[in-house]
């Protein structure tokens, strides 16, 4: 950057330095004064005007303009009086803190940027800026000073803290300041006044955070972040301008920009107010969030959530956001993918909150309904755990958060902790009395042995499920819970035994409309007749199923379905109508990120049974690295050996070559 700069002002180029407060700005200006091609082009005239050591106001501007020079005209009301000094020699003026100068709701804004326009278009001047607001005039070269590298950063703090002890515990610390230069330096100054070891300055830092960025002669980071909402244009954004500011801090990602109109539905001018932070170098946009500097979120962070309206106000937002009833075959199924790029802001809204208000219903609701966005649409694991867990067994949210916390970890395929989690529940709504909870547990325990390859306890938990639904007649509970045995029969080798529960239960439901278990209860016939080796009756089976989905639409059903059907062509080797129930399949994906990724699944297999190998071989890794975001580590797995076969195989052709067709074989 500064060969940049050099490279400018040798060709007189004006130049503006744009970043936030204690970025380096500057200590850049200051090296480009000093640096031998510039004393060599300019000389001694050379100048450096603090444009914060004076009133704001053109007046006080060509004052000081014409002292620092040497023009010596006093008291100028314009350049015209100076203009003949000011075009006698080559001169490089540098403006520093131009922010305070040049803010466009400044009362005397318009004049002194006439002056600096007149300025810059001198012919032998080169003008150069400092400034943390971005709107500064077109002519100018505009240049983001951006945070430091890790080693630049790590020999700036060594440097001031005098040792060469270049410890983790260290670079974690540079880390958790974004690499901000001033903060950076005031840490390392800290540290070297109280000659701390790197052992007690880590323990200081996690106790103190940036409130201990401050050194003897009150240089802090505090007092130059308060110094940029001093401005003008900071206060004309209105009484909400800090509020929101606390909110972007609040949150580890900061604020996505597509959800401004939700999530701060009561502030009219949101938009505005948000591009006007980007402008004061206060936030940043970075992956479509606006986010600010890890000291500044920690600095602006309210210290007690509960006292910030505005964080008080998102976070219900997200709960009513998160409130929907998710269903796959509904419209708003779609719509609440919106988890998958805001998951880690919820987390963290969940973590503080549950910390906060433990007692909350309303927190822990969000908390189960967090849980459901993940299980559907971003699978992988989540820090709530132990928290949820460590909730008193008299908590009224306890087992239905424990219930949910097993799901998203069989999603994940950890059916071990799956049924170690759904065992306590089952043990909390046993005592409690609750039927209903408790065959619903018993239902999903079963599965989990199921998956788990044990299916005796398997059919045990559903049986037991069975009976307490039989005593008290819920017969559309009775059919879920006959499905499930169905699965468990036929794993167990008791085909007939299966195919008569999947039997019973379209029996129990078909008069009481609720197709989507009837729906169900085909597929799961299909599957039977395929483990017996009925390849036609399971056919027959799946279009039943097909029939039903179909008139409803429901996407998820006719997603697993046609992907059913593509699995199974592809074991008969029929890899054309595989590729048909494929390009069915993702018709009906939702946008479902793990569906997509078994989208991808098959269609290598059935490539890898064409022998098409290198797009075999991209599709499984493609399939991988999407199990792998989501955390499905046992479909994860699966796709990484897929892959290593087919590389393997790839590898030998590589070896023995390939035959050409024309070749005659003797």
């Amino acid at each position: 950057m500064i060969e940049k700069i050099v490279d400018l002002a040798e060709n007189l180029a004006p130049i503006a330095l744009i970043g936030p407060c204690g970025i380096g700005k500057t200590s850049i200006a200051l090296t480009v004064l000093h640096h031998d091609r510039i004393r060599e082009q300019f000389g001694d005239n050379r100048r450096f005007i603090r444009c914060d050591e004076f009133p704001t106001s053109r007046t006080h501007l060509l004052r000081r303009l014409s002292k620092v020079t040497g023009a010596g005209v006093e008291n100028p009301e314009d350049l015209t009086p100076l203009r003949a000094f000011l075009s006698s020699k080559k001169m490089l003026i540098i403006l520093d803190n131009a922010e305070s100068i040049l803010d466009p709701q400044g009362r005397y804004a318009q004049k002194v940027y006439t002056v600096v326009d007149e300025l810059s278009g001198f012919s032998n001047i080169c003008v150069c800026i400092t400034s943390r607001i971005s709107t500064i005039l077109p002519s100018f070269n505009l240049l983001d000073v951006s945070t430091l590298l890790m080693d630049a950063a790590r020999d700036t703090f060594c440097s001031i803290y005098k040792s060469n002890d270049r410890s983790n515990l260290v670079d974690s610390i540079l880390k958790q300041l974004d690499f901000h230069p001033l903060s950076i330096t005031l840490l390392a100054k800290v540290a070297h006044q109280n000659k701390w070891d790197v052992s007690r300055l880590a323990r200081e830092w996690e106790r103190r955070r940036t409130s201990m960025l401050q050194t003897d002669h009150n240089t802090s980071l505090a007092a130059k972040i308060e110094l940029s909402l001093t401005s003008p244009l900071f206060r004309e954004l209105g009484p909400d301008a800090r509020g929101l500011l606390e909110v972007i801090a609040f949150f580890p990602q900061g604020v996505n920009g597509n959800n401004l109109e939700w999530l701060f539905p009561m502030i009219s001018n949101r938009t505005d107010i948000f591009e006007k932070f980007c402008t004061l170098s206060l936030a940043y946009w970075s992956n479509g969030f606006i986010t600010m500097l890890a000291p500044f979120r920690d600095y602006l962070s309210p210290k007690d959530p509960k006292s910030s309206p505005l964080l008080c106000t998102t976070k219900e937002q997200y709960f009513t956001r998160m409130s929907i009833n998710i269903n796959p075959n509904k419209p708003n199924f779609i719509e609440s993918q919106w988890i998958t790029s805001e998951d880690v802001n919820v987390e963290h809204l969940l973590d503080v909150f549950t910390a906060i208000g433990a007692d909350s219903k309303s927190v822990w609701r969000a908390c189960t309904c967090f849980i459901q966005h993940l299980v559907w649409h971003k699978k992988r694991l989540v820090t709530l755990g132990p928290k949820i867990e460590g909730l008193p067994d008299n908590h009224s949210s306890k087992p239905e958060c424990l219930f949910e916390l097993s799901r998203l970890l069989s999603s994940v395929g950890n059916q071990t902790e799956c049924k170690r989690l759904l065992t306590q529940a089952l043990a909390l709504e046993r005592k409690r009395g609750n039927l209903r909870q408790v065959t619903r547990i018993l239902r999903h325990l079963s599965d989990a042995n199921r998956l788990m390859g044990i299916p005796e306890e398997g059919i045990q938990r559903a049986g037991e499920a069975l009976e307490i639904l039989e005593r008290t007649g819920d017969v559309v509970g009775q059919a879920r819970c006959l499905i499930k045995l169905a699965l468990l029969l036929c794993d167990d080798q008791q085909f007939d035994a299966a195919e008569e529960a999947a039997s019973r239960a379209i029996e129990l439901i078909t008069e009481r409309g609720s197709l989507s278990l009837v729906c169900e209860s085909h597929r799961v016939l299909g599957n039977i007749h395929r483990s017996k080796g009925e390849t036609e009756k399971a056919i027959h089976q799946y279009e039943v199923a097909l029939e039903i989905a179909s008139s409803s639409n429901w996407h998820g059903g006719l997603f697993q379905i046609h992907r059913t059907l593509a699995r199974l062509f592809h074991d008969e080797g029929r890899p054309n109508d595989a590729q048909a129930q494929i390009e069915h399949a993702k018709l009906h994906t939702a946008n479902s990120a793990h569906n997509l990724g078994c989208v991808m699944e098959i269609q290598a297999r059935v490539w890898y049974m064409q022998h098409w190998l290198e797009e075999a071989r991209s599709e499984a890794l493609r399939a991988s690295d999407v199990y792998e975001k989501l955390g499905a580590t046992k479909d994860a797995e699966a796709c990484r050996a897929l892959f290593r076969d087919i590389q393997k195989e790839l590898d030998t052709t590589v070896t023995f070559g390939k035959l050409d067709p024309n070749c005659e074989l003797l």
